[in-house]
């Protein structure tokens, strides 16, 4: 065999033999020619390019959230309640697409605990993983508080008539059928591949629809969480951690029920973001 040249410029000694040589191989041409960095996901030293991704793709998801609310309220109404909780879902739908496969696109601390809980992720990323969707939502609501000077419209409360308890409830809810679509489209035993985008854009969309007047439809600490710490109101923030995150274990346990214990190479690869098996 003769020595071949990676997609970056650089060279593998293809002809090497046994387990070391292979592994050095791989670690240059990647495999099924892609980037090593985007398969390599125990190798920490690039855990950055995950990390960004998370960051950038949670900024994206709030940016449409908190920015149709804002937006909407500076036009006294022009993009409307249907078109303030679709946006996000098309966001998430987009965001999967384009950039999954380097991290994962969890965008939600949710459903990065809920993959850990089912051993497809390992607990050491959970911490960085959830900072940096926190900094995306904050970053976010900057950007929006430069561009439309003034309060920042999108949080997520419950609604006019509604309790907190029954706030929460509504929230523990909607993020069970939310974790359960992304673990279930993550799954070997579903097979829907680039599919589950759309699974998990369109339960958004759905859930959005029927059920942000009670709570909100945040499904999501993060893009509470962003909009609170830029206002520095935390005004029934916990309902939107304790019922995302309680949702998240439930739909965690459902799946075992459904499909048995995790850690499958399919789950593993769409929680970690692996290209290619």
């Amino acid at each position: 065999m003769t020595a071949q040249t990676s997609a970056d410029g650089g060279g593998a000694a293809a002809g090497a033999t046994g387990p070391a040589g292979r592994y050095c191989a791989a670690l240059t041409l990647g495999r099924g020619g892609d980037p090593h960095w985007a398969w390599h996901f125990d190798n920490l030293r690039y855990e950055w390019r995950r990390l960004f991704s998370e960051v950038l793709g949670t900024f994206l998801l709030v940016l449409a959230g908190v920015g149709a609310g804002t937006v909407d309220a500076r036009t006294h109404g022009v993009i409307g309640r249907a078109a303030s909780v679709t946006a996000p879902g098309l966001t998430v739908l987009a965001v999967i697409l384009f950039m999954g496969a380097v991290s994962g696109a969890h965008l939600n601390p949710a459903v990065s605990v809920a993959f850990a809980l089912r051993g497809d992720f390992r607990w050491r990323r959970v911490p960085g993983y959830v900072l940096a969707q926190i900094a995306g939502s904050v970053l976010t609501c900057v950007v929006l508080r430069l561009t439309f000077p003034g309060t920042v419209q999108g949080r997520t409360l419950p609604g006019h008539g509604f309790t907190n308890g029954r706030a929460l409830l509504i929230e523990t809810v909607l993020t069970f059928g939310l974790v359960s679509t992304v673990l279930g489209t993550a799954s070997t035993a579903q097979n829907v591949g680039p599919l589950s985008a759309v699974g998990v854009g369109g339960y958004i969309v759905l859930a959005g629809l029927w059920a942000s007047p009670v709570s909100g439809a945040s499904m999501n600490p993060a893009r509470s969480l962003g909009p609170a710490l830029a206002a520095g109101d935390f005004t029934a923030s916990w309902v939107y951690v304790a019922g995302p995150m309680a949702g998240g274990a439930a739909a965690v346990l459902a799946a075992w029920v459904l499909r048995g214990p995790g850690g499958g190479p399919a789950g593993t690869k769409a929680a970690q973001g692996t290209l290619s098996a």
